[in-house]
């Protein structure tokens, strides 16, 4: 590993850089490039000295990616530590950062009231990667409150969108290509001590039911149309059941844990075991929700 300087950025570019550390699942080889941006107008310039052809891979908290092992031949980077910062606007629209987390957008709208802000407190990732793919939580999904965000396009320039722009559906988003700089948000109101209440209920739901505290990525697959995935994994008795150090939650059946210094190719192979398993007994083909690069 070592470190690349370039003129004009004021961020940090590391080559083969390791990557496992930087997602939620502590899995991956090294990739190519890693940047972390000081500043938006820093990440803006870095992309504008990219190549057209370079294959860039956003990261936040990295909690609904697996990165391969071995080496990727990719530029991440790295948004957790610049795109930062959550605000009230005159309207009365909440603006956030795509590199804010979600607990903190959670706790933020709560102090003013705005409670139906509180499932977020349930998404363990950053709001960029919950606009990515439309997370949900607690019956609750990203895109039912957007009214408007700004994207960063891999041309290094910024541009406004509607929600109207976006194809939005159960866990996908189809639309203008690019990172998720900010989006402003319109939560309904409530009472401040109902709001805490009601963030206060469901990270103790959250707790008791899912595996919290281990690596793992969040739910692995999607919910299929009028059942559950944990359901479904759970009927064939597969709880507890490994491929090395990959392990299928005891807790929560749609969660994989890395137990054992688990590779990524332990954690697809278990994937694949899961759906094949699934769809054998019941017809049902399970969809990975969690982002597998390749």
């Amino acid at each position: 590993m070592s470190r690349v300087e370039v003129c004009q950025l004021k961020g940090e570019l590391y080559s083969n850089h390791p990557i496992a550390k930087y997602n939620s699942w502590g899995i991956g080889g090294t990739v190519k490039r890693f940047y972390k941006p000081y500043d938006l107008e820093d990440c803006i310039n870095f992309v504008k000295s990219l190549k057209e052809t370079e294959r860039v891979i956003w990261l936040g908290l990295g909690s609904n990616v697996l990165f391969p092992d071995g080496v990727l031949d990719a530029t991440v980077i790295s948004t957790r530590f610049a795109l930062k910062g959550v605000s009230l606007l005159d309207s009365g629209f909440v603006k956030v950062f795509g590199g804010e987390t979600c607990s903190k957008l959670a706790r933020f709208s709560a102090k003013l009231g705005l409670g139906s802000a509180a499932f977020f407190a349930g998404i363990p990732g950053t709001v960029g990667g919950a606009l990515a793919m439309n997370a949900g939580a607690f019956g609750a999904e990203t895109w039912d409150y957007v009214e408007s965000v700004t994207i960063l396009n891999q041309d290094g320039f910024l541009k406004d969108y509607k929600k109207s722009d976006f194809k939005i559906g159960y866990r996908s988003v189809s639309g203008p290509v690019g990172l998720f700089v900010s989006a402003i948000f319109k939560f309904k109101p409530m009472f401040v001590n109902d709001a805490n209440l009601v963030i206060k209920s469901l990270l103790k739901k959250r707790g008791s039911s899912q595996p919290i505290g281990t690596l793992n990525c969040g739910s692995v697959f999607r919910n299929p149309p009028g059942d559950y995935a944990a359901r479904l994994i759970e009927s064939l008795g597969l709880k507890g059941y490994r491929i090395g150090g990959a392990e299928i939650s005891k807790v929560h059946a749609n969660f994989i844990l890395n137990c054992d210094f688990a590779t990524s190719q332990n954690v697809v192979d278990l994937i694949n075991f899961i759906k094949q398993k699934v769809f054998d007994r019941y017809q049902v083909n399970l969809v990975p929700e969690v982002k597998i690069i390749s």
